[in-house]
């Protein structure tokens, strides 16, 4: 099973505070064009496309693509921005084989149960010679997200989750190489005080998988420091490409 399972609280909190604005999603925009370098017809799967901010953005940047977008949740599809969305998941693809140009998979590989074959499904499925985009907080690299600042405690959750070399190597077996990666920050808040304000612990896994007592002591901490703190929030997390 996923870490979460995402019902209808989980899902309105991701909708109501995961969404990156324009200026937070720039850097993306150039890494995503630099790496998968999109043509017209390109048909580009959304893997766990949640609440569709990522199949939206993806449409807006590029002419002419076709966002194919998975979720497993029922209560995220429900609240997917993004329409049509698939029922499915990496390990059941309600996909043709050859039938993808790419693959755009983005906060997802923790929740995955068995990476190798998720790497089968999608070799399966990816045309051959095309990149899988991996956007996600590894283990063991938590030191560019400000999440974990505040909530040192939940490094102990993003530590159980797959590191950059269990990655590599379970997409190996299905004959994928690594052929870039790259920290892409972004702008996750205008600041610190607007972060603390609209925090929803459904919304973060590694947050949701604390104790009540460590998930107080945290929040105690990140208000403490938005009083003092000025600028906007910016974080980095880890893009790995495959092909």
């Amino acid at each position: 099973m996923a870490r979460i399972a995402y019902d209808n609280a989980d899902a309105a909190a991701f909708e109501a505070t995961r969404h990156l604005t324009d200026d937070g999603l720039s850097a993306w925009r150039e890494a995503v064009t630099r790496h998968l370098d999109p043509w017209a017809g390109m048909r580009v799967l959304d893997l766990g496309s949640g609440t569709g901010m990522w199949a939206q953005a993806f449409t807006a940047w590029y002419d002419r693509i076709e966002v194919i977008a998975v979720e497993p949740s029922e209560a995220m599809r429900a609240r997917s921005s993004y329409q049509p969305v698939m029922d499915g998941d990496a390990e059941r693809l309600p996909l043709d084989d050859g039938s993808i140009d790419a693959a755009w998979i983005s906060t997802v590989i923790h929740h995955v149960p068995d990476l190798n074959r998720a790497a089968r499904e999608l070799r399966r499925v990816v045309c051959p010679g095309g990149r899988l985009l991996v956007r996600s907080a590894f283990a063991g690299r938590h030191r560019a997200i400000s999440l974990f600042r505040y909530f040192p405690e939940a490094i102990r959750v993003l530590d159980t989750y797959p590191s950059v070399a269990h990655v590599e190597a379970a997409f190996s077996t299905a004959g994928f190489v690594t052929v870039g990666f790259e920290q892409v920050p972004q702008v996750t808040a205008a600041s610190l005080r607007e972060a603390a304000t609209a925090l929803r612990r459904e919304a973060h896994t590694p947050l949701q998988l604390i104790n009540d007592d460590e998930y107080a002591a945290g929040l105690a901490r990140l208000r403490k420091a938005a009083r003092r703190e000025t600028g906007p929030v910016v974080d980095a997390l880890d893009l790995l490409v495959l092909t």
